[in-house]
């Protein structure tokens, strides 16, 4: 049976990596997205709300009405028209896990219409075989802190509680970074010094994770097999990550593919610092940035039952839609 009410679903950003641990790695970030989802009367139609989401696909082609369709044929329905809202904090093509969001938002408010015939695990799969990793999916669609692999057919995953003493500072330029550039600098083979290197310190990172031994992460952050690559792409990112320790920092990485740059913090101590160090250093190299604190997020992705999106979109965007 389908909802013709439809549902409201809410989903973290997230931040991938955390340095050594390439495509494996992944925490929710507390920033969201959105997406309210009803059968639609004759032809399918998506608003969208926000000048991050200007441009897409607002017919059929648009990436969470095909997910939604994925769903409906997995679960054995027809694909029916759908009338889809979008709302997203989450600015696109930075390193925080925009388009894993929007595909676990699509997967996970599809089958909360057609009555949650998939489950989570299921959902999972199917959002890692989408954007062929899981960790931006995985702490999207679980939150927390998610350790992942994927076999190309099963994804398979450990989730981390965030400790209450962890916070993180963000960098996010104001120029975009497509994924697919940022894969294509990375190398076809690798010294197995470096294949060592990064697979204690993801071990080491997820050792520290578990225990709360959090001065432990400036050295376990560190990487050699995607962000010396990657560095030429961002102006002044080798230079932030390498003295960010130095203004408040536990460590600091790339997020995700960037060029957003990511700092793990003490939750108990102002980030003031390290913010101000974040912007001057961006600064230098010519790179507009907006600094800010964002928590991890412990929550995953989740249906908001009663809730009309409209009472979440700010007032001068939907007047404006």
């Amino acid at each position: 049976m389908i909802r013709s009410e439809g549902v409201l679903v809410k989903v973290p950003a997230s931040t991938a990596n955390l340095g050594p641990g390439f495509d494996t790695l992944g925490m929710a970030l507390s920033i969201y997205i959105w997406i309210g989802m009803r059968p639609a009367e004759t032809t399918t139609v998506v608003r969208m709300y926000g000048s991050e989401l200007d441009g897409l696909p607002t017919d059929e082609s648009n990436l969470i009405v095909r997910v939604a369709h994925q769903v409906m044929k997995e679960a054995g329905y027809a694909p029916i028209p759908l009338e889809v809202d979008v709302y997203s904090e989450i600015p696109l093509t930075r390193g925080l896990g925009s388009s894993a969001s929007a595909i676990v938002g699509a997967l996970k408010a599809a089958n909360a219409m057609i009555g949650h015939p998939l489950s989570d695990q299921k959902l999972f799969d199917m959002a890692t075989a989408i954007e062929k990793h899981p960790d931006n999916v995985g702490a999207s669609l679980f939150g927390g802190i998610i350790v992942a692999s994927w076999d190309g057919d099963k994804a398979h995953y450990v989730r981390l509680e965030p400790s209450k003493q962890l916070s993180t500072v963000v960098a996010i330029p104001r120029f975009h970074l497509e994924t697919t550039e940022a894969r294509s600098v990375l190398p076809l083979q690798y010294d197995r010094s470096d294949v060592v290197y990064n697979i204690s310190r993801t071990s080491l990172l997820v050792a520290a994770l578990c225990s709360g031994q959090l001065e432990l992460l400036g050295t376990a952050m560190m990487d050699r097999v995607h962000q010396p690559y990657r560095a030429p792409l961002i102006p002044g990112m080798s230079e932030l990550l390498e003295a960010a320790t130095e203004h408040g920092a536990y460590g600091a990485a790339l997020s995700g593919a960037g060029p957003t740059l990511i700092a793990l913090t003490d939750a108990a101590v102002s980030p003031s610092e390290l913010i101000a160090f974040m912007e001057k250093t961006l600064n230098e190299h010519g790179v507009e940035a907006d600094v800010l604190e964002l928590k991890p997020c412990a929550e995953g992705a989740i249906c908001l039952d009663g809730i009309d999106i409209r009472s979440i979109i700010p007032s001068e965007m939907a007047q404006n839609q």
